[in-house]
């Protein structure tokens, strides 16, 4: 799949990641890039920039979500692309972080991908092709130190990518799940962190990012991994759940110990 000719929506697309597809998208020749962020500004100055179109909406609310992809669709047509990329990493540990800033982490992390879903699939069936790009993180494959409301919320994403693209795949859907390491945006306030020495990995710029997702669109790949390190850390907690559980812990206490 290439995104030349193609409308494309991006959640989040106001910075970070999502900001650098948007670019990345236009670049590329996309028909129409929608700038989705509930950052009215961010989004309006990434779509001036780009010729794209700007929609500030609040993602894990699902009638403003809803509503805004059936009047995109209904004012240019059926959207080729669905990049669901907004996400919020706030909270902490389990007993500290309130039950509200749980449930606004589950609404725009994992519902907003659900809502987003339900507002374009039928279209997509109908039309036997759509693309639905989910931005989860690895830590939604191997945990994240810190913050068990982050952590839970893009396991559950990869959990959702992974029943659609066995579901829907042969109808002509193809999904495809970004699961980075650290990423230089605004969710990744110090990269010299003990946490973003130790467990983030080699730390990507977004637009490598953006490079990386279109390369799998080419590919018409599911997994997209920001490094390869990435895929042996993957492997190891597969190998041996125990092994990696117990170097995590370590990990753990030397981030601990850091602060």
């Amino acid at each position: 799949m290439e995104v030349r000719d193609r409308l494309c929506v991006v959640t989040g697309g106001g910075s970070g990641i999502g900001k650098a597809m948007c670019e990345r998208f236009a670049a590329d020749g996309a028909r129409r890039v929608v700038v989705v962020d509930r950052a009215a500004d961010n989004a309006a100055a990434v779509a001036d920039a780009i010729g794209g179109q700007a929609e500030a909406v609040d993602v894990g609310n699902e009638a403003e979500i809803t509503e805004m992809l059936e009047r995109v669709e209904n004012d240019h047509g059926p959207i080729d692309l669905l990049c669901n990329n907004a996400g919020i990493a706030s909270g902490g540990d389990p007993l500290a972080t309130p039950i509200d800033e749980w449930q606004k982490q589950w609404d725009i992390n994992v519902m907003s991908h659900v809502y987003a879903i339900r507002a374009v699939l039928p279209s997509m069936l109908a039309r036997g092709e759509g693309h639905i790009q989910h931005t989860a993180s690895m830590a939604g494959i191997l945990t994240s130190h810190g913050n068990a409301p982050y952590a839970t919320s893009k396991h559950a994403v990869v959990g959702l990518a992974e029943w659609m693209s066995i579901t829907y795949h042969d109808q002509g859907i193809r999904t495809y799940l970004l699961a980075p390491l650290g990423v230089r945006t605004p969710m990744l306030p110090d990269a010299d962190s003990e946490w973003a020495r130790s467990a983030a990995g080699p730390i990507r710029d977004p637009e490598e990012v953006a490079q990386q997702v279109t390369d799998a669109f080419a590919e018409e790949r599911f997994l997209i991994l920001t490094d390869e390190i990435a895929q042996s850390w993957m492997e190891f907690k597969t190998n041996d759940s125990e092994k990696w559980l117990k170097g995590m812990r370590k990990l753990q206490a030397r981030i601990d110990a850091a602060d």
